[in-house]
């Protein structure tokens, strides 16, 4: 970019921006219209399990379920206070349903007219708890699929407040409703607590509205074009936006505050100062902004392909923002520049220089506070817990949390198993096998064809109504009950004894649903933690070792950065608060990536001063005095972008994720005020002999 710009290029781009800026303001409007209609006609995918590799046998069980049986979703639906007759009429309407494969009840067995009470105690104990019974409802479309979702709204509406909706459809679906219900007062609550930070931070009270019109535009257009990638999910649906925004607005303040110097500089001629001002931006930003997306396409590195989706999006939208960061921005500018000088105010934020000259003074102190905290952060960072069950981001009262504890209490029932096994194994294996299972701690029930028809019936004797929903060709399902929660370490030990039971009987029987699935992610997680974690700090390490060519700074600038993690990522161990398992992922690449431009804008003031003649002591003065403001404005700025939402959304994924990265802008703006100038003062002489661009250059005056 520096080669550009000496040649004249990327001013002459700057200007023609400045010169041609109606028509750049119409061309933006314009292309708000296609991204529009991306952004309304994007599906969004809210089922986190369908992200689990689609190698593993698990998501292998899923496929054969649909392409075997017609069957995807599945929930186990309970009618509490219905007498026998109103139930059959019940079913009737729920089996009429669309997207509804089948509906298992004991009268698909046996006629309503036996008594329950005669009937086999497994099965009587299955469908019966006291007033209440339950149905297996299967569907014909994913856990996930808009079809599935539809479906579970009207079976809710089918029987109204006696009908409890349980299972991962269920979660699901109201997971879809309250994230749609939420997701726009995201963007306005983060807009608005941005543009009063701005509005007190920045020298004009109508800057930030120019700011939030060029920094939305920019969001739209990457909303957008996730139409390509043909679905997103509901996380970086609700996430991008608000991440978009507090990453990039740094971009618009380094814009505005170029453009005011080069005013000064090109007096009277505001195209010429904003074509310079667009130049510098370019060199500058373009530099930074790498950082910012290597550390969101480390999340591509992840074989759960949530990093994938959430990596790409967040890595467009970086780029999003720097394009019309250059473009739109300097067009509105401009074109409302008498309107802007109008509402100008003398800067709020007091001098830091006494505040620069103490943290130099006494650097070893803070030092020491570093010394002093590193190892309890650590601890906290490697100590803290974390959840798998989806069940836990949702309210208490939702529908579906209020059903899943029902069936817990009435029925036992905490989760469902399904099980696939060869279609030809004998009946006397198949009982067997259950009979075995059914020994397991946790297991409240095991069912097949066997158990539910009898074993004495001969198959060809079964109709085929029943037949075709529990066995096909090539496979036939069992349901297992456990008394167990999904994601507990109760279950995982029962879901390993399962298929060691399971694999003795037939060696490619399969065990899938929610919480075997679940088990693959809470393995899957820790791997990708370790690769996500290697992949943003290695690649970030050569972009800075690129950016400032150093050896040392590169270890300086991510270790300070990484003690900010420690820290942010440590509170939650010592508060006991459980978090979200996508967390240390998403924290760790997004603060890292994010936050380390605070400490590059001071290295580089830094690197200047020295290069200039300065000793250790004025350079560290200067590059902190100088950097501090732009940090703190930024910092604060992330931190009002993501509070905001954090403390409104009652998803409690999102509302973590949201705290967390809040925390960890200002966690990371201390940090860099406080401790990187001390590592300089530390290290000055390492740095100065293992970088480029420290020494002053040598005059010659005699070639003058």
């Amino acid at each position: 970019m520096v080669i550009f710009e000496r040649s004249g290029i990327v001013v002459k781009f700057g200007k023609w921006i400045a010169k041609h800026r109606i028509l750049i303001i119409i061309i933006g409007i314009i292309l708000l219209i296609p991204s529009a209609i991306g952004f309304i006609t994007t599906r969004v995918n809210y089922d986190i399990l369908s992200y689990l590799p689609k190698d593993i046998e698990t998501m292998k069980g899923q496929d054969i379920l649909m392409e075997d049986f017609g069957k995807g979703g599945f929930s186990m639906v309970m009618i509490e206070g219905m007498s026998d007759k109103d139930v059959v009429e019940t079913k009737k309407k729920i089996e009429a349903v669309d997207h509804v494969a089948d509906v298992v009840w004991y009268d698909t067995i046996a006629d309503i007219s036996i008594p329950k009470e005669i009937l086999p105690d497994n099965l009587y104990d299955f469908f019966n708890s006291e007033d209440s019974t339950l149905m297996a409802v299967f569907f014909d479309d994913a856990s996930s699929g808009d079809g599935t979702m539809a479906a579970v709204e009207e079976i809710r509406k089918i029987a109204g407040n006696q009908c409890f909706v349980s299972g991962m459809s269920a979660v699901v679906t109201d997971i879809k409703n309250l994230s749609n219900e939420e997701s726009v007062m995201y963007v306005v609550i983060a807009v608005l607590l941005v543009s009063i930070v701005l509005a007190i931070t920045m020298d004009s009270f109508l800057i930030p509205v120019f700011f939030m019109l060029s920094i939305g535009m920019a969001i739209i257009y990457n909303l957008g074009t996730n139409f390509f990638l043909g679905e997103i999910s509901f996380i970086t649906k609700s996430l991008s936006a608000v991440l978009q925004l507090g990453v990039t607005m740094d971009f618009s303040i380094f814009l505005w505050h170029s453009y005011q110097e080069n005013q000064k500089r090109f007096l009277g001629d505001k195209e010429r100062a904003m074509g310079h001002a667009i130049s510098n931006t370019i060199s500058s930003v373009v530099g930074s902004s790498l950082t910012t997306v290597a550390g969101f396409l480390a999340m591509c590195f992840m074989s759960f392909t949530l990093g994938l989706d959430l990596g790409i999006v967040m890595a467009k939208g970086v780029v999003f923002g720097v394009i019309s960061c250059v473009t739109i921005l300097p067009s509105f500018i401009l074109t409302f520049d008498k309107a802007i000088e109008k509402t100008r105010h003398r800067d709020i934020i007091p001098s830091l220089d006494k505040i620069a000259t103490l943290i130099v003074k006494r650097w070893w102190v803070f030092l020491i506070i570093f010394a002093v905290a590193l190892a309890p952060a650590i601890y906290g960072y490697t100590h803290y817990n974390v959840y798998y069950n989806f069940d836990t981001m949702l309210p208490e009262d939702t529908d579906s949390i209020v059903a899943n504890t029902k069936l817990s209490e009435e029925f036992n029932m905490n989760s469902t198993h399904m099980l696939l096994v060869d279609s030809d194994m004998k009946s006397k294996d198949v009982n067997k096998m259950l009979s075995e299972m059914k020994n397991i701690d946790g297991i409240s029930f095991a069912l097949g064809m066997d158990t539910l028809v009898g074993s004495a019936i001969p198959q060809d004797v079964i109709p085929d109504s029943i037949k075709s929903m529990l066995k096909s060709d090539d496979w036939q399902l069992m349901l297992i009950g456990s008394e167990y929660k999904t994601a507990s370490d109760e279950v995982n030990n029962q879901i390993q004894e399962l298929n060691n039971i399971v694999k003795k009987y037939d060696k490619d029987g399969m065990l899938i649903g929610e919480a075997p699935a679940t088990k693959d992610l809470i393995k899957i997680m820790d791997h990708d933690f370790n690769v996500v974690s290697a992949a943003s700090i290695g690649v970030i390490f050569i972009l800075i070792a690129l950016v400032l060519k150093s050896i040392s700074l590169p270890v300086i600038l991510v270790a300070v950065i990484e003690f900010a993690i420690f820290v942010n990522m440590g509170i939650p161990a010592y508060t006991g608060t459980v978090l979200p398992f996508i967390a240390s992922i998403v924290i760790g690449t997004i603060q890292l990536g994010a936050t380390v431009d605070y400490a590059i804008l001071m290295t580089t003031r830094y690197k200047k001063e020295r290069s200039r003649g300065k000793d250790k002591k004025e350079a560290v003065y200067i590059a902190l005095s100088t950097s501090m403001k732009s940090i703190i404005v930024s910092a604060l700025g992330f931190f009002a972008a993501t509070i905001g939402v954090g403390l409104y959304s009652k998803m409690d994924m999102i509302s973590s994720l949201c705290i967390l990265m809040s925390r960890g802008a200002i966690i990371s703006m201390f940090t860099v005020i406080l401790v990187l100038p001390s590592m300089f003062m530390l290290f000055d002489k390492l740095i100065c002999k293992t970088s480029m661009g420290f020494k002053p250059k040598k005059s010659y005056p005699f070639l003058n």
